[in-house]
């Protein structure tokens, strides 16, 4: 699964058309596109755009799956600037946002939200069996507060308790440690294999290796070539860790601090390789320092000189 971007014009309106491309772009390199989550400005935007994105992400996919089961995946908020935070977790709130979701197509996933990270540990897998109640299925989401101020890691007690709700079917970790993420699997391994451990490790994207998934923000930059690494290992083809190592290279420069800013340089990526007519970003994300631009152009081009060369001697795309 991979987040895709929100991209903006030299005006700084929304770029849908460049969005719906994104989106299929993705779902064109068999991955399940991601939308309104954190590469997207999901948590500040609002509600009426929340919508229009998800109908954006309806029309460009037609009904089809890029993986059997999914179409597509959407952050469900109940916080953002149309509506006050709510310090206390409001249970109607968060089953509307994942019902909306639904209703769109997509698999909702229960984004961070002040009331959550209200809860106390004990109140945390009840909470998602209720709001679960609302929907066919949902994903769970632990996010470092690097990323999101109201993130939260859950500890592995209430990752237990999450695994024995049958209508969370997943659950993205983004602790930016393989650490958890590896007593998580452990955990899944042992009592729950089917569930999705979905990595968010931007930093340590060959996480896949240890039995996660991923739902990343890094493959934003590029979904063709996480299609490629993921078709090389799955060939058993050494060439894999030629392109996982430029693509880490990318997530190593994107995802230092401040994290937020990684947006800035998915937009930088996605301008320079014409995806989008600006590399601006909402204005309530932060920017990277003069200068980016050239590094993100030097790492485009290793990771293109990789590809190139992976296809030059496989001989077909994955």
């Amino acid at each position: 699964m991979s987040a895709v971007l929100l991209p903006f014009d030299e005006q700084g309106g929304i770029d849908w058309a460049a969005l719906a491309a994104g989106i299929e772009r993705t779902a064109a390199a068999g991955l399940v596109p991601a939308v309104n989550m954190d590469t997207g400005y999901g948590p500040v935007l609002d509600e009426a755009t929340r919508h229009r994105v998800l109908a954006t992400t309806g029309a460009a996919l037609a009904g089809g799956e890029p993986v059997p089961g999914w179409t597509f995946v959407g952050g469900a908020h109940v916080d953002g600037p149309d509506h006050p935070v709510r310090s206390a977790f409001d249970l109607d709130a968060h089953r509307a946002a994942l019902a909306a979701v639904a209703a769109a197509g997509g698999v909702p996933i229960a984004f961070p939200s002040a009331g959550l990270a209200a809860l106390p540990e004990d109140e945390v897998a009840p909470a998602h069996a209720a709001m679960a109640a609302a929907v066919d299925r949902l994903l769970g989401f632990e996010l470092g507060a690097a990323f999101h101020p109201c993130g939260r890691i859950w500890t592995l007690d209430t990752y237990a308790a999450v695994l024995e709700i049958p209508g969370v079917v997943g659950a993205k970790h983004s602790s930016l440690r393989r650490g958890p993420e590896w007593a998580r699997l452990a955990l899944r391994d042992a009592r729950r294999p089917d569930f999705l451990v979905l990595t968010g490790n931007d930093l340590a994207i060959d996480m896949v290796r240890w039995g996660s998934d991923y739902l990343l923000g890094l493959s934003a930059f590029a979904p063709d070539a996480f299609a490629r690494r993921d078709a090389l290992w799955a060939a058993g083809d050494d060439r894999v860790h030629e392109v996982d190592d430029a693509l880490q290279a990318l997530g190593a420069l994107a995802f230092r601090h401040p994290v937020p800013a990684y947006r800035h340089d998915a937009a930088i990526a996605w301008h320079r390789r014409g995806w989008a007519a600006s590399a601006r970003v909402h204005p309530a994300s932060p920017v990277r320092p003069t200068g980016e631009h050239q590094l993100v152009a030097t790492l485009l081009d290793r990771l293109d000189e990789t590809m190139a060369a992976a296809a030059a001697t496989s001989g077909a795309a994955p």
